[in-house]
């Protein structure tokens, strides 16, 4: 599994919704791993771009899911015509190279798998490679983030306890109106009305919650939605488009939401 170690260029653009910045700061100085939680596409992900940015750092992303294995994060040893040699996995590369490893989606990982991160959340912060005999400590600079769904929690996929409270827990949500509009604007380009009228119309979607959506449109969608509108897609077929059809196949709900549409760009 090759992945590369990102650092950006140019600051990606982030609207902060409270402590989030600073605690992160004071996180990384410590090390200290940091889990965050929040729906999907309300900016996890570029929040970590933005402080991998502000800190200099790195990162390298790794999206969890149940074929996950310890070697996948750590190594493997593999064969070539001159011999076997071992090649690191992502989490050993981040450790090496102190760079910041993003796990996303952690509770996809299977429970053996992610023990492995235990000895780089607390004061050892070693990685230990059973296959080669190797103990690697953290360089300089390395942190471990990962993230996850609250809304996704299930009995048979959430963390242990005993992962839970090795991190250091930020809680990210949508924004609140204005500053949602403020961001999809930026992310799409589209006029300031346009962009208002979609924010109105993703709370009413997102009220539909109660009545058996299991996924909210998220900032993301919006974005998706205004980026179609400023390239000329006529305004209700783009958020059939990017909003109602993502969103659920069920016929009801999808009607729901249609009227919603409907009435929001009449």
């Amino acid at each position: 599994m090759q992945i590369a170690a990102i650092r950006p260029a140019d600051e990606p653009f982030y609207v902060p919704s409270g402590d989030e910045v600073r605690i992160f700061e004071q996180c990384h100085a410590r090390n200290l791993a940091v889990m965050l939680k929040g729906p999907t596409g309300c900016g996890k992900t570029r929040f970590i771009e933005h402080m991998a940015w502000r800190l200099g750092r790195p990162v390298i992303t790794i999206s969890c899911h149940d074929d996950l294995t310890a070697s996948d994060l750590v190594g493997r040893f593999l064969i070539r015509h001159d011999g076997t040699v071992w090649q690191d996995g992502p989490l050993t590369r981040a450790v090496r190279e102190g760079a910041i490893c993003y796990l996303d989606e952690i509770v996809e990982a299977r429970q053996d798998t992610v023990v492995v991160l235990h000895p780089l959340t607390d004061y050892r912060r070693m990685l230990p490679i059973d296959k080669t005999g190797e103990l690697i400590e953290a360089a300089d600079g390395f942190q471990l983030v990962v993230s996850y769904n609250p809304g996704y929690q299930r009995m048979l996929k959430d963390l242990k306890p005993s992962t839970r409270q090795r991190f250091v827990a930020l809680d990210l949500g949508f924004p609140p109106a204005e500053r949602e509009i403020r961001i999809i604007e930026h992310e799409s380009g589209a006029d300031r009305p346009t962009v208002h009228a979609l924010v109105t119309l993703g709370q009413r979607l997102r009220a539909l919650q109660d009545r058996g959506l299991a996924e909210v449109p998220s900032t993301r969608l919006l974005i998706a939605a205004a980026r179609l509108i400023a390239s000329g897609i006529e305004s209700r077929q783009a958020c059939y488009a990017a909003l109602v059809s993502p969103l659920s196949d069920d016929a009801a709900l999808a009607g729901a939401m249609r009227d919603l549409v409907d009435a929001t760009f009449v």
